[in-house]
């Protein structure tokens, strides 16, 4: 696994500059959902924490949080807001997991087909994430929660989807293809960054594996959680093709094994 092969320097920057919306509208409906299970002032594990936005509005509630993230660009932006918190550059597949109250992974991350290393990756997605959700269920004490959101269904893309955004002193270009047969998405990214006198450029490509919903929720009912479904965190609707999860513990037993 290559930690630094993706959100580097300049792709990092940009997303904390111009994508901030998901994680700030997204943050009442996660703390209303904490609140509902009487999670209040714990342990917060947040995996794909990213920039630290949610992190920082959680530790403003009064949680403690462990953030999670395989880009260190991201970490280092993340450290500088929220130095209360604590943050690892690690792939959350596999991080150890500490007792915690609560594990959040918001932004499609569990959708990402990162760690390319393993080749199981590519070619068993969907079994990797059952093991982590394994691994989440033993981290998390009685009456524990996961909370997180995901890619569900995609739309058929015939031909690439291209499109850009801008800011003061970057621009960004985008190409994304859906293909039916794999069920992955694929989005390649060009950035264009000031720095000094120059821009530089940059060029990232994502892959993520588009699952169904009611496969996620068989994996999940299958470790022992009680599954929830949402199309959003609270009053913030996400798109048509993402599903919310709501995945609470409720059996006294500790672990369970895979």
């Amino acid at each position: 696994m290559t930690i630094n092969k993706w959100y580097r320097e300049d792709l990092a920057y940009i997303h904390d500059e111009g994508y901030k919306d998901y994680p700030q509208k997204s943050t009442y409906g996660i703390l209303a959902i904490l609140t509902q299970n009487q999670i209040n002032q714990e342990l917060i594990v947040e995996l794909g924490c990213g920039n630290g936005l949610l992190a920082r509005d959680l530790v403003k509630a009064n949680y403690r949080v462990l953030g999670v993230d395989i880009s260190k660009s991201m970490i280092d932006i993340a450290k500088n807001r929220v130095p209360q918190a604590d943050f690892r550059v690690e792939s959350m597949y596999t991080t150890t997991l500490p007792l915690c109250n609560g594990v959040i992974s918001i932004g499609e991350c569990l959708n990402y087909l990162f760690d390319d290393s393993d080749n199981k990756t590519l070619s068993q997605p969907l079994s990797q994430i059952s093991q982590l959700f394994y691994r989440i269920y033993n981290a998390l004490t009685q009456g524990g929660v996961l909370i997180f959101d995901m890619i569900t269904s995609g739309e058929s893309i015939s031909n690439p989807v291209k499109g850009f955004r801008e800011g003061e002193d970057w621009v960004v270009l985008f190409e994304k293809h859906h293909n039916l047969a794999t069920k992955i998405l694929t989005r390649k990214i060009v950035t264009f960054r000031q720095v000094g006198e120059y821009y530089r450029r940059d060029e990232e490509i994502h892959q993520q594996m588009i699952y169904e919903a009611k496969d996620i929720v068989r994996q999940l009912e299958e470790v022992g959680f009680q599954v929830e479904i949402s199309s959003g965190y609270g009053d913030f609707l996400l798109p048509k093709t993402h599903q919310v999860f709501i995945a609470k513990k409720l059996d006294s037993k500790s672990t369970v094994n895979k």
